[in-house]
């Protein structure tokens, strides 16, 4: 599920980094992908929602069995 998950960010990678931000991949447990939002969107008050309307959406629309997405 980790390979299918890091795929899935290297198709919206583009996105961020477009507006200065970027996603890593720290782990996947149990459906709990951690992530790790670097550049812009580390600081930026919308990281939130880009978090869990942008990434999360996106990650259990393309991998099956990720629940949820959390940056640590």
């Amino acid at each position: 599920m980790k390979e299918q998950v890091q795929e899935a960010l290297n198709v919206i990678r583009p996105s961020l980094q477009a507006d200065g931000g970027d996603v890593e991949l720290v782990d996947v447990k149990e459906g709990i992908v951690s992530v790790k939002l670097k550049g812009a969107c580390a600081g930026c008050p919308m990281s939130t929602m880009t978090l869990k309307k942008g990434i999360e959406r996106f990650l259990k629309e393309k991998v099956t069995g990720v629940k949820e997405v959390v940056a640590v």
